[in-house]
C-alpha cells in the first residue's frame, strides 16, 4: 500500500515539475541562473579510454547575439565535462553568455596547464572585435590578446598557441575589390573575401608574420563560385574559407581551405605555396579523396616527410562528395618525384553521417583519437586500431560546438564553494535540513563534509559527509540546522575549500502544513543533536545520503522529501501554493495511515553508537524529554 501510494505521489510531483523544466538542460539549486547543456553518453570500452575531461563550447548561433535576443539564463560559452557527461565547469556567467570558440588546454605557457579560447566579437561595441584569451587553472583571465586592427576581427576558427609558448597562430579574413577578368568578365568587379593567417607574439600582441591568399591563390581554385556567380558587396565572395593553421619546426605553415578542397604548405621565407594536397591542382599522387576539410595539423614533420591529420567533412551545406565524414591521418613524402600521399589511419564518423560544417580531430597522448563532429556537440573517441570506444552528443539539438577536445586538467577555483540549505518538517520532532553544494571548476573534490553551529559565533559542529555525486551534491541531515557550512575534500582527505557560512532558508510554515507546538520551529543546537566530540572529523555521527537508511521505506521517504522540495519550489514560482498543499496533504495522509497500521516511527538515519555505548539519536531524545 505504501509503495503504491508513494509511487503515485512521485508521479504526480514529476508531472507537475515537467511543465517547468527542460529535459535537455541541467539546472542547479546552487547556481540558479545556469542552464548547462546535457550530454547523452554511450561508452563502448571504458578501459581503453584516455584519461581527461571534455572541453567544449556550446553555442546557439554562429554570430554574436544582439541584446534583444540574449538569453536570461546562462547556457553557452566554455564548458568542461567529465567522461560521464557530468559538468565540471561552466564559464557562461563569467563571459556573459557570449560565444566562445577553440576552447582547450595549453601546456606551453608555464609549469601548470592553462586554458585558451577565442572570445567572439561583441554585438554591443564595434571596438570590441574579439580576443584570444588565456586563463589560469583558477579560471582567471591572465592574458587578453587582441588582433591588430588592420587584420580585421579576431576570427573564430583558430587560436593555436605553439609549443614554445612564445607565439600563437590565428586565421584572418580580409576583403579586396577585384575585377572578374579571371572569369572572363573584365568589365565587372566584385568584393572578394580572402583568407590568411597571422602569427602573434603572446606577450606583446605584435604581429610576427602574416599571410593573405590575395594574389597567391587564384580564383579558379575555388569550388564555391563559378564564372557565372553574381558579384557581391562587402565582405564579398568567400572563395577560400581558411579554417585552420599550424606550423612545423622548420617554420613553414600548414593551412586548410574549405572552399578549394585543398591543404597548402606555405613557405616561412617568402610566403609562396610550397605544395597543394587535394583540390583541382594537387601536387601529390594519392588514391584517396577529401573535401570541405577542417583542422589540418602536423603530427610529424621533418622537412621532406610529414604526417598530418584533418577532418574530412566530405560535404558542405549544399553538396556531398562522399557518404560519410571521417578523420584522416595522411603520410606525405616530398623527397621523391612525383610526391606521394597515402592514408595511414582512417576513422569514420560512428553514425555514418556527414558533418557538413565545422569539426576537429585530436591525437591523444595514448594514441587514441578524439573527434568533435560539431553539430549537436557530437564527439567520439577511437583507439589507435580503430575500435570505437565512446560517443556522446548534446541532448538538445539546438546547440553545437565548433570544436571539442580532451585533456587532463586540474582546476582550482579561488571562489569558495556554493551552498544552499533549506529546512522542512511537520513538527518539532520531524525536521530535516537539506544541503545543496557545488564548486564550479573544482576537479579534485571527492567528498563533502557538512557543519552546523548554534549561532554565528559558535564553533562549527561536524554533522556528516557524503561522496561528491555530480556537479551539485545533495545531503539531508536531521534537525533544524540554522547556521551551516560545507568543506570540499580530496582523495587524500585534504580540505580544498570551505563555503561561506549560510543561514538555512525556510518556507512559509503555515502553507506547508507545519503543525508544531509553536507557530514556527526553533533551530536546534547541533552540539546536542550530533553529540559533538573533540574529534569532529570522526564517523560517530556520519550520515551519508547514499546509505542513510537501513530499509527500502526509509530510502523511499528521503526520495519523496527531495521531490516534494523541488515541487514546492516550482509551484511557488508560479504562485500555486494551493496545489502544493494538496500534494503535501496526500503525502501526509498516506504516511499517517501507514504509521498507524505498522505502529512504527520513520527513522531517517541509521543509529550509530557513541563512545558510551548509547545510540546518538536515543541520547538526544532522552535529553529532550528531561528538559
Amino acid at each position: 500500500m505504501l509503495f503504491l501510494s508513494v509511487s503515485l505521489l512521485l508521479w504526480l510531483c514529476q508531472t507537475a515539475l515537467a511543465q517547468y523544466s527542460s529535459d535537455d538542460l541541467m539546472s542547479f539549486v546552487t547556481l540558479p541562473d545556469v542552464r548547462a547543456v546535457k550530454f547523452n553518453v554511450q561508452n563502448k570500452n571504458r578501459e581503453r579510454l584516455s584519461p581527461g575531461y571534455w572541453f567544449v563550447a556550446p553555442y546557439l548561433h554562429m554570430g554574436p547575439d544582439p541584446p534583444s535576443t540574449l538569453y536570461e539564463q546562462y547556457q553557452i560559452g566554455p564548458h568542461i565535462y567529465d567522461g560521464e557527461g557530468r559538468l565540471i565547469w561552466t564559464g557562461s556567467q563569467q563571459f556573459d553568455n557570449r560565444n566562445v570558440f577553440d576552447f582547450k588546454v595549453v601546456n606551453s605557457l608555464g609549469p601548470d596547464p592553462q586554458l585558451s579560447m577565442i572570445l567572439q566579437s561583441s554585438w554591443h561595441s564595434k571596438l570590441d572585435t574579439g580576443y584570444g584569451l588565456v586563463l589560469t587553472k583558477d579560471y582567471q583571465v591572465e592574458r587578453k590578446i587582441p588582433l591588430r586592427a588592420d587584420l580585421g576581427i579576431f576570427d573564430i576558427h583558430e587560436f593555436n598557441i605553439l609549443d614554445d609558448g612564445k607565439t600563437a597562430l590565428v586565421t584572418i579574413y580580409l576583403s579586396h575589390e577585384i575585377t572578374l577578368e579571371e572569369f572572363g568578365r573584365p568589365e565587372e568587379s566584385t568584393w572578394l573575401e580572402t583568407g590568411g593567417y597571422a602569427e602573434i607574439d603572446m606577450n606583446t600582441a605584435e604581429i610576427i608574420q602574416s599571410w593573405d591568399s590575395f594574389n597567391r591563390v587564384p580564383m579558379p581554385e575555388t569550388v564555391h563560385y563559378t564564372a557565372h556567380s553574381p558579384a557581391e558587396g562587402l565582405p564579398g565572395w568567400d572563395y577560400l574559407h581558411i579554417n585552420s593553421v599550424d606550423k612545423n619546426e622548420i617554420g613553414d605553415y600548414l593551412i586548410s581551405a574549405r572552399f578549394t578542397n585543398t591543404i597548402y604548405l606555405i613557405s616561412c621565407m617568402d610566403g609562396n605555396i610550397m605544395w597543394r594536397l587535394g583540390g583541382k591542382y594537387s601536387d601529390f599522387e594519392h588514391d584517396f579523396t577529401f573535401s570541405k576539410q577542417h583542422d589540418a595539423k602536423f603530427i610529424e614533420s621533418n622537412g621532406t616527410h610529414h604526417v598530418i591529420s584533418f577532418l574530412n567533412n566530405a560535404s558542405d551545406e549544399e553538396f556531398n562528395e562522399e557518404n560519410m565524414s571521417s578523420v584522416l591521418f595522411v603520410e606525405l613524402d616530398t623527397s621523391i618525384k612525383p610526391m606521394t600521399a597515402k592514408v595511414i589511419r582512417r576513422y569514420n564518423r560512428p553514425d555514418h553521417q556527414l558533418s557538413r560544417l565545422r569539426g576537429n580531430a585530436q591525437l591523444l597522448p595514448n594514441d587514441n583519437v578524439f573527434t568533435c563532429w560539431s553539430k549537436e556537440g557530437y564527439i567520439s573517441e577511437h583507439g589507435a586500431d580503430g575500435e570505437l570506444l565512446m560517443t556522446a552528443n548534446f541532448t538538445s539539438s539546438r546547440y553545437s560546438s565548433y570544436r571539442g577536445y580532451k585533456f587532463e586538467f586540474i582546476g582550482r577555483p579561488t571562489a569558495p564553494p556554493d551552498m544552499v540549505a533549506s529546512v522542512y518538517g511537520t513538527d518539532e520532532t520531524n525536521m530535516v535540513t537539506t544541503f545543496w553544494v557545488s564548486w564550479n571548476g573544482a576537479t579534485d573534490v571527492v567528498e563533502w563534509k557538512f557543519y552546523a553551529q548554534a549561532s554565528e559565533f559558535e564553533d562549527p559542529v561536524f554533522i556528516g559527509k557524503t561522496p561528491r555525486s555530480d556537479f551539485e551534491t545533495m545531503y539531508i541531515a536531521r534537525g533544524y540546522l540554522d547556521w551551516v557550512s560545507a568543506e570540499a575534500v580530496d582523495a587524500n582527505g585534504t580540505v580544498l575549500g570551505r563555503s561561506e557560512m549560510h543561514r538555512s532558508k525556510f518556507p512559509d510554515w503555515k502553507s506547508v502544513g507545519y503543525r508544531g507546538k509553536s507557530s514556527t520551529p526553533i533551530p536546534a543546537d547541533p552540539s546536542t543533536v550530533y553529540q559533538a566530540s573533540d574529534s569532529t572529523a570522526g564517523d560517530s555521527t556520519v550520515v551519508e545520503s547514499d546509505h542513510a537508511s537501513p530499509n527500502a521505506a526509509d530510502t523511499q521517504t528521503q526520495k519523496t522529501i527531495q521531490v516534494l522540495k523541488h515541487t514546492y519550489d516550482a509551484i511557488r514560482n508560479i504562485s500555486g501554493i494551493f496545489s502544493f498543499v494538496l500534494l503535501l496533504c496526500l503525502f501526509a495522509g498516506v504516511m499517517a495511515s501507514y504509521l498507524v497500521i505498522r505502529g512504527w516511527r520513520v527513522r531517517f538515519y541509521q543509529r550509530i553508537r557513541t563512545e558510551d555505548g548509547f545510540p546518538g539519536e536515543r541520547a538526544h531524545l532522552a535529553s529532550s524529554h528531561e528538559d
